[in-house]
């Protein structure tokens, strides 16, 4: 075939500069859908089925036009492929795998193809804008932005952003609060989504880091580093507590974020629609940091249970119902700062709740090393709660508790091993007589008397633990063997082998 001469075409240098600039994006962009709508055009004329490619030469505007044929051994599709045979003929050195070429002369485009190629470039260059803002809008993920009502759809609010919209979902806006068209709205950016209409903005002003934000913005010392938020916990619209630490000891972080006579906790109470903010001093020693959580209520004392992470806290009758708070939102949001349950209880009900529990472990003692009342009394303050522990002590420690001489301490453990040794020895067997699978006695939280009550109730396997939910496992065990948290954690430690199975 003979060569084609491609003509310099500088109108179309001077179209591809002109749409870039106006429409503001890559010129690069607006040259790939020239070629695409050429290249459409050209399939138009000459046939669909053809790989008709298309070449704009970026410095002359010369358009180069192609018909792609592949050399291969055996033609599936006699439009785009050719024998090695065939293409010898053609091109004498070509081999399996590569193209055989053949230029093609400059389409006169007509006003059907015109029009395709108009629209090919439209959609291009909006795909462009979209990407555009996708990729800046993407960006401002975690930061606050300013737009204006454009309209309310099903307690929806679009918001106008300039350039493009941004949603604020109805569950993402502070109860009671009320928005028209036309008014200035603040908000964080959740989330940015690529979707084919474009960009989706997600905004929430209901968020704690939307809280975090403003006190960033109004605090100088939070926005320089010298002051660091640590948490943050909101019931959007009522009340708030956040947690702010010091890294320069001469700082009082807690009265840089309220600032003059509280002007600049006051400014964020306004944006907040009044809502009210306890502003909390984190401290590493976590039990300081949860009575700081707790206030205004006065702690007595805190039990920090690190394996459940859960925290006991006891308080005087006149401070249970400061500490619970309004709808139980004071102890709420102090949970959700320190990222633990909080079970707050009077000392009466502490003093109730450890006399019950003393006595349940004295009957075991009592009952398991045949000893008396005020032996299994010493052996509880001592700090012992399972027969195993006794087991499994020096002997030692043991007798170095007041009161106890070495032959009494040498015959609690005898008799402590003798237990643990005939108990291990009946579980093991009804265990097999009742089908409990091995994997159950894997799981952390479980003793031997729990393992045979749930096979008692045809729970046998991880399988069979993992289906249940928190509230079925203690009604199995029996209220008060174990709290919610731990059922909660055994089910989870149960369902592990699920996840593992699925990766």
């Amino acid at each position: 075939m003979e060569n084609i001469v491609n003509m310099p075409r500088p109108e179309i240098l001077m179209v591809a500069d002109t749409v870039a600039r106006e429409k503001n994006i890559d010129r690069e962009d607006v040259f790939d859908a020239m070629e695409q709508a050429i290249q459409k055009a050209g399939r138009s004329k000459y046939g669909f089925e053809h790989d008709i490619r298309v070449n704009i030469n970026r410095k002359t505007g010369a358009i180069t036009l192609a018909r792609y044929r592949a050399v291969v051994e055996v033609i599936e599709n006699e439009t785009t492929e050719l024998t090695l045979k065939e293409a010898q003929r053609i091109k004498p050195d070509a081999k399996v795998g590569e193209f055989i070429v053949d230029q093609l002369p400059p389409i006169d485009f007509g006003r059907i193809a015109a029009q395709t190629a108009k629209q090919v470039i439209t959609q291009k260059v909006r795909d462009a804008e979209r990407n555009k803002q996708y990729e800046e809008y993407k960006e401002r993920i975690g930061t606050i932005i300013n737009g204006t009502v454009k309209r309310v759809e099903y307690n929806n609010v679009i918001v106008d952003m300039g350039k493009t919209e941004a949603i604020l979902r109805k569950e993402e806006i502070i109860p009671r609060e009320s928005f028209k068209s036309g008014d200035r709205v603040r908000a964080y950016v959740l989330d940015v989504r690529r979707e084919t209409r474009g960009p989706q903005i997600f905004l929430s002003r209901t968020c704690p880091e939307f809280m975090a934000k403003l006190f960033t913005s109004e605090v100088p010392e939070i926005y320089d580093g010298i002051v660091e938020i640590m948490g943050v916990a909101r019931d959007p619209g009522s009340k708030a507590k956040i947690a702010v630490r010091a890294n320069d000891a001469s700082i009082d972080p807690v009265g840089a974020c309220v600032g003059l006579r509280g002007i600049r906790v006051q400014s964020v109470v306004t944006e907040l629609q009044g809502e009210k903010i306890d502003i909390v001093p984190y401290s590493s020693d976590r039990a300081q940091y949860i009575v700081s959580a707790l206030a205004p209520a006065e702690v007595s004392k805190v039990v920090i249970d690190e394996e459940n992470n859960r925290i006991e806290v006891v308080v005087t009758e006149e401070q249970y119902s400061l500490a619970i708070g309004r709808r139980g939102q004071n102890v709420k949001l102090a949970s959700q700062l320190v990222n633990a349950v909080i079970d707050i209880l009077t000392e009466e009900q502490e003093r109730e709740r450890r006399a019950t529990e003393n006595k349940i472990r004295s009957e075991r003692f009592v009952s398991a090393l045949d000893v008396d009342e005020m032996i299994a009394h010493v052996l509880i303050s001592e700090g012992f709660s399972t027969v195993d522990e006794i087991a499994l002590i020096s002997i030692d420690d043991l007798y170095s508790i007041d009161g106890f001489d070495e032959d009494l301490a040498q015959e609690l453990q005898k008799r402590a091993k003798a237990f643990v040794e005939k108990r291990n020895k009946e579980f093991i067997e009804k265990s097999k007589s009742l089908g409990v699978d091995d994997s159950l006695k894997t799981i952390s939280g479980l003793d031997q008397e729990m393992i045979l009550n749930l096979a008692e109730h045809d729970v046998k396997n991880l399988d069979d633990l993992a289906d249940l939910a928190s509230d079925e496992l203690i009604e199995i065990l029996g209220e008060g063997v174990v709290t919610e948290v731990e059922a909660n954690r055994i089910i989870m430690a149960a369902r592990e082998h699920w996840f593992k199975d699925e990766q």
